[in-house]
């Protein structure tokens, strides 16, 4: 049995769930969003103790790929429920001498040592603030907001040596010794 799975999801009160055909739709003070879901996971939306709970089943647990997506769908829901209510943030820092980034409107404009700025134009959906060299990616789709940070990360990933580039802000960058460092030790 899946450990995930088994989990019931607790909705809050000013969420609202509901299963329409085989998409799953999660209305909340922040927005709405949709997910289809397969033909083998099961959704029931019961009352529990005054609380709505969405439980997530699967016709044989036993199976390797029923079990494997039981799990994935109730993360998925419980994504959305917690998007819909609180949101999701990533935060990008840019390291380096003369290395900057500027929003303006919808666009992700980037100086990060090309012989041009790099625009990054943000989906539906995604908000971008940038505070002194600290970039804010937030939005409400969980997957969404890794991957525009990806995307962003991508134009400039932080080089070993001196470590400039664009990093998650929690990141920790592996550092090499340059060529000085490895002529000292074969020196000795």
């Amino acid at each position: 049995m899946s450990r995930i799975g088994r989990q019931p999801i607790i909705v809050p009160e000013k969420v609202e769930v509901k299963l329409e055909g085989d998409i799953f739709v999660v209305k909340g003070p922040k927005g709405e969003l949709k997910r289809s879901v397969p033909s083998l996971v099961k959704i029931e939306v019961t009352e529990e103790d005054g609380q709505k709970v969405v439980k997530v089943s699967v016709p044989n647990a036993a199976e390797k790929e029923q079990k494997a997506i039981w799990g994935t769908m109730r993360s998925l829901i419980n994504g959305m429920v917690t998007g819909v209510t609180e949101g999701f943030v990533k935060k990008l820092e840019v390291v380096g001498v003369g290395y900057k980034a500027a929003v303006l409107g919808k666009k992700l404009t980037l100086n990060v040592g090309y012989s041009h700025p790099v625009e990054f134009e943000m989906p539906e959906g995604i908000e971008a603030s940038v505070e002194k060299n600290i970039i804010t990616i937030s939005g409400i789709d969980k997957e969404l907001v890794g991957q525009v940070a990806a995307n962003i990360r991508k134009i400039r990933k932080p080089e070993p040596y001196k470590g400039k580039g664009i990093k998650y802000i929690d990141e920790i960058v592996r550092r090499k010794a340059g060529k000085a460092a490895k002529a000292g030790e074969g020196a000795s």
